[in-house]
């Protein structure tokens, strides 16, 4: 890339950081050091506000360029992540969002600890909370690595180590200073950013075909190599049986995950009542529906214009589709109109990255303080207390996320958000929905649904192709792969459900009736809902 490239590029994203910096700022010297503040923003967010928060929240770097990115290599398989992320909010908006908002107050422990003994809940819902988190931190910090090494030409690896330590700092600083508060802001800005900026690239990529779709998938075809297989299913995922049940096991996962996202999940706490909750997730839907679309003509656009051997030509797994499609749709290499065009996409794509793992680490260190330190706490200790630790985990978060996100830099992000989904489809969602439907339900069962689904899901995924035995794994030297699955979720996600219901057959503990009946109320009425 060109000098104009870097320079503007990285002039729009330090307005970005500053704005948001100096929102952060604002917000700090306002806040009172109360825990509700710090996990909630004070309840104080509108349902329109949080749909935006939430969009912003859940459209990340995996959504922006690596679902495009796919695409563009794969054709029709690659929509499977566009629908995959799209439809399972309808699961979160039949199933979760109005009975997490009456039963919890910060996390997801707090729904399941309503009516079990608090201390092993807490602590094995707080475990897998993190690791999930860690996991869809990860993902964010390669997107930001493969951005920065397109702008700068892919020459130095210097820079895009940087970049991810840079991006790290960035994310605790929010996360420390302004709390839940802040990070809703910069969604909400960040928000806005990205569907402008999707809906110029989807125009221009219409306009390009004269808005003649059919021309758009065949000319998608014809560069990509592979023909009409471009089009049809199978190109990814229909190879032999191995990979058909891969799709299924995505497919799963993503459909699944969302409802066990925890930075998803407390989103719905921001906002002071059920039914603000329940508008917040149509609101939400709405702006996401709309962006998937898009995405999908931007990967085909991408494939079309850009080429599928040009986009894996600068990475191998397609992240950087996007950009190298705004440089073409601007006018191509050189011109002032692809320079702007190509520096607009870069930014918000940084931006993208920034307010996600704001989130996203604003969940995590929220487990640390509120499960993990609370459960070992003195009942009457300080809340200001919790808040520090928070803010002291966000530090040791960002640390692991950046290191792994060097580590994990070849991967293509959307594949590595499938993993964070399948474990917390596994781990989380069979614990949550059993607690909110399951009267019998105990504590026993709780923590063998929590770690039956999270154990399984990470061995797999570490006996799986992702981590040795081929050319695209991160250990590419080494062959310890031993399930044949990409994704674990085919098989974790049914165990995670059965070891919820084992434990819970096999417990002597008799299931309380009057906090079922309790919790029963609360989720369904709100009463009693903080």
């Amino acid at each position: 890339m060109t000098g104009d490239h870097q320079t503007l590029a990285l002039l729009l994203f330090s307005t970005f950081v500053a704005v948001t910096l100096g929102i952060t700022t604002w917000v700090s010297r306002h806040l009172h050091g109360s825990a509700e503040e710090f996990y909630a923003g004070g309840r104080l967010f509108s349902p329109m506000e949080n749909g935006f928060a939430i969009a912003g929240d859940y459209m990340s770097a995996a959504s922006f360029l690596g679902i495009s990115g796919v695409i563009a290599l794969y054709g029709y398989d690659g929509m499977l992540y566009s629908v995959g992320f799209l439809v399972a909010w309808l699961v979160v908006l039949f199933l979760v969002a109005e009975l997490v908002r009456n039963c919890g107050r910060f996390t997801l422990a707090d729904v399941v600890a309503a009516r079990m003994r608090e201390r092993p809940v807490r602590i094995a819902a707080g475990t897998s909370s993190i690791t999930v988190s860690v996991m869809y931190l990860v993902a964010q910090m390669v997107g930001a690595g493969s951005l920065v090494a397109l702008l700068l030409g892919g020459t130095s690896e210097a820079a895009r180590t940087w970049t991810v330590i840079g991006v790290g700092a960035l994310m605790v600083i929010y996360v420390s200073l302004g709390g839940m508060r802040a990070t809703t802001w910069i969604q909400i800005v960040k928000a806005v950013l990205l569907l402008g900026g999707t809906v110029a690239l989807t125009t221009l990529v219409l306009v390009r075909f004269h808005g003649d779709l059919d021309r758009l998938l065949r000319t998608a075809a014809e560069r990509s190599g592979h023909g009409e297989a471009f089009l049809a299913p199978g190109l990814a995922y229909g190879g032999d049986w191995t990979s058909r049940f891969d799709f299924i096991s995505l497919g799963l996962a993503l459909v699944l995950g969302t409802a066990g996202l925890p930075h998803i999940l407390s989103r719905f706490y921001t906002v002071p009542t059920a039914r603000a909750a329940r508008r917040s997730v149509v609101w939400s839907i709405g702006l996401i529906g709309g962006f998937y679309l898009m995405t999908i003509v931007l990967g085909f656009g991408a494939a079309a214009l850009v080429g599928t051997d040009a986009v894996r030509a600068s990475n191998a797994a397609g992240n950087t589709a996007v950009p190298l499609l705004a440089l073409d749709l601007g006018g191509g290499a050189g011109s002032t109109g692809g320079t702007v065009l190509f520096a607009v996409v870069a930014a918000v794509a940084f931006a993208t990255i920034l307010a996600v793992v704001a989130g996203v680490t604003l969940a995590s260190s929220a487990s640390v303080a509120h499960d993990l330190y609370a459960s070992l706490r003195r009942r009457d200790a300080d809340p200001r207390g919790e808040v520090a630790v928070a803010r002291l985990a966000a530090v040791g978060i960002g640390a692991v996320a950046i290191g792994l996100g060097l580590l994990a830099r070849d991967l293509n992000v959307a594949f590595l958000v499938g993993l964070a989904f399948a474990v917390a489809a596994s781990a989380n969602l069979p614990v949550l929905l059993y607690s909110l439907f399951w009267r019998g339900f105990t504590t026993r069962g709780a923590v063998w649904a929590v770690y039956g689904g999270l154990v399984p899901a990470v061995v797999l995924v570490l006996l799986s192709p992702v981590v040795s035995g081929g050319e695209q794994s991160l250990f590419p030297g080494v062959d310890f792969q031993y399930f044949p699955l990409q994704n674990p979720g085919l098989v974790s996600i049914p165990l995670g459900f059965l070891a919820g219901w084992i434990g819970t057959v096999t417990s002597p503990e008799v299931p309380d009736e009057a906090k079922h009946a309790e919790t029963e109320v609360r989720s369904l009425t709100g009463a009693g809902a903080v």
